[in-house]
């Protein structure tokens, strides 16, 4: 490729390895404008300009904030903008986003964590009971269902709805489909499906968080559309970020056998290698959108009040200026605190969550699978052609020999 030309930033060849790229934005145009259907985003690359723009004052996460041709793109989370799904923590700022974030947040008590630790450990170890044979897809067979079931206790919803749960949330994943119709199909349903959910809680409470907000929202600290649409957050980023870390942290191992071989000789080393690989291949390609509420410059570029901004996490988790030997997988690394879970006032509410179902899942596959192998060449993995998050469609390995 000419070192004047920037690779591609769309199209499977990117999506299975977007690191030339981003070294080639890093080196030449660390803030640039990307074009996207309809519009046109502003893409920050360096891990400086990464932690100004996630931290910054002046950036609005309310959807509200950005330009009539963002808006008007529907490039939301998932292609949505409706009051019952978009009234979330996730899109707001200022007092909404703190009161909306610490009611969510106290569903995450040590107490709960430490329950929810051994659940997830238990559906881990029933999930690798069900495996068959001597080849396997480590997603479909663990990295998908595990944070579906976790999501679904922590919310509480009932063993006899999972499956209609499960069904529409495969189509809003990245790894299920694509086509908006099917997409808009899908959300249509689920927002009735958490409509319904609510409606139990209220009369069947139980001792889960749902039945909390709701608790909470009778005492009018949440309304009915922030009620639905934390609910809809949770269930749906609340485990497709997990499904990625698992099959993307599995992946790195598979493919660095001196280090699996190291965790299996001493598993406390564990937790220091999810959190590189978080760094090296993390769940999340691009933090999701902000923007400016006046004129703001981030890496010598201005940008204007309403036009989208994305933060490439993993373009900032490669950066050379940040991490020595960045293309290195090196766990136990020393160095600046990766930015996968993002930084500031929107850090990942549930990061500690998904760093403990990821620690039962590779953890345990790494202790019952000693001879683990890819039953297919590296480049043969298929990518979710998603701008936000980054993982696999599926992950075949061979168990034994």
């Amino acid at each position: 490729m000419s070192d004047n030309l920037c690779p591609p930033l769309f199209g499977p060849a990117f999506d299975a390895d977007p690191y030339p790229a981003y070294a080639w934005l890093r080196d030449n145009a660390p803030v640039t404008r990307v074009p996207l259907p309809g519009c046109q985003a502003w893409l920050v690359t360096r891990y400086e300009d990464a932690v100004v723009t996630l931290t910054h004052p002046s950036l609005a996460k309310d959807p509200a904030a950005g330009s009539p041709e963002w808006r008007a793109a529907s490039l939301g989370l998932p292609l949505d903008h409706r009051p019952g799904l978009a009234r979330h923590m996730l899109n707001a700022d200022g007092a909404d986003h703190s009161r909306l974030r610490r009611l969510v947040g106290s569903a995450f008590t040590p107490r709960r964590m430490a329950g929810l630790r051994e659940r997830a450990q238990e559906v881990t170890d029933d999930l690798l009971d069900r495996l068959d044979g001597p080849e396997a897809d480590l997603i479909a067979g663990l990295a998908y269902p595990l944070p579906i079931t976790i999501i679904c206790d922590l919310l509480g919803v009932p063993e006899a709805d999972r499956p209609t749960f499960h069904h529409h949330a495969s189509v809003i994943d990245s790894s299920a489909a694509s086509e908006v119709a099917q997409i808009a199909e899908a959300t249509d349903a689920l927002e009735k499906f958490l409509a319904g959910l609510v409606a139990l809680k209220r009369t069947h409470p139980g001792d889960d968080l749902l039945t909390d907000l709701v608790r909470r929202s009778a005492q009018g600290e949440i309304d009915e559309d922030e009620l639905t649409s934390t609910a809809f957050l949770l269930l749906i980023a609340g485990h497709e970020t997990t499904v990625a870390l698992i099959g993307n942290g599995l992946l790195a191992l598979l493919r660095h056998p001196r280090q699996a071989a190291e965790l299996r000789s001493d598993p406390a080393r564990l937790p220091g290698f999810i959190d590189e690989m978080l760094r090296y291949d993390g769940p999340v390609r691009n933090a999701t959108w902000r923007f400016p509420t006046e004129p703001v410059v981030i890496g010598g570029q201005e940008m204007l009040p309403g036009e989208p901004i994305l933060v490439s996490l993993l373009s900032a988790n490669r950066d050379p200026s940040a991490f020595p030997d960045p293309d290195a997988f090196s766990p136990g690394r020393t160095g600046g605190p990766h930015l996968a879970f993002g930084r500031g006032p929107h850090y990942c509410v549930g990061a500690a969550l998904a760093q403990i179902e990821a620690e039962a899942a590779i953890g345990s596959v790494l202790r019952r699978f000693p001879e683990l192998s890819l039953a297919v060449d590296p480049a043969d993995l298929t990518w979710w052609p998603s701008a936000i998050m980054r993982g696999m469609f599926s992950l075949p390995v061979r168990l034994y020999g």
